[in-house]
């Protein structure tokens, strides 16, 4: 049996499977459709959202977007203009993700932007991660084949094509195409001058 609480609203044309369950403080709209035993948590507002079976949505924002069965969206995640999420995964605090499909098992936890990409399956986002898909007149596109680990704070910028089994260090800007299996970093050397912070602190 469905459980929503009086102070959401959901409307007329959303389709509801069976034990679905809407908190306090809910907008579902549009054409929505949430799948059995989903959970939609306080905070969230869904607009034309395709939500899978056993989807847990945490305060956060859906439309025009799909999610697959088991995965977990939010606290505070953005799924915008047609975002595809799979199955079995994991989009969480603070992750926009706009135009972009993500394969089954994938994980992007926290601060990172999805843009304009294709993500294979078993693929890890650290935080940080930036899928740079503009470049101030036109967008551009960025895949990432099966089984890639994306580092904390990395640029991709697109056009880009990451091959199966990559692993992007963190800090990395990677600005070329990576054929399968290859590792890329790519970071300044840091620069320490001892006794040197005086100069720029203020007393």
């Amino acid at each position: 049996m469905d459980e929503i609480f009086e102070n959401s609203v959901v409307e007329s044309g959303v389709k509801l499977g069976k034990n679905v369950k809407i908190m306090p403080f809910c907008y579902v709209g549009g054409q929505t459709e949430l799948g059995d035993g989903t959970v939609v948590e306080s905070f969230s507002f869904l607009l034309n959202a395709k939500v899978g079976a056993n989807v847990v949505v945490r305060s956060s924002r859906i439309t025009d977007s799909a999610v697959g069965d088991f995965s977990t969206v939010g606290p505070n995640a953005h799924l915008r203009q047609n975002a595809v999420v799979g199955k079995n995964c994991r989009i969480g605090n603070f992750v926009e993700v706009k135009g972009s499909v993500i394969g089954d098992g994938c994980k992007a936890s926290h601060l990172a932007y999805i843009g304009d990409a294709e993500i294979g399956a078993n693929c890890n986002v650290g935080c940080g991660v930036i899928f740079v898909n503009y470049d101030g007149k036109d967008k551009h596109k960025t895949v990432v084949g099966n089984n890639c680990f994306i580092g904390c704070n990395s640029n991709l910028v697109a056009p880009l094509e990451i091959g199966d089994d990559c692993f992007v260090a963190c800090g990395a800007t990677v600005d070329k195409n990576l054929p399968v299996g290859s590792f890329s970093i790519g970071r300044s050397r840091i620069s320490i001058k001892e006794n040197y912070a005086e100069k720029y602190l203020k007393k």
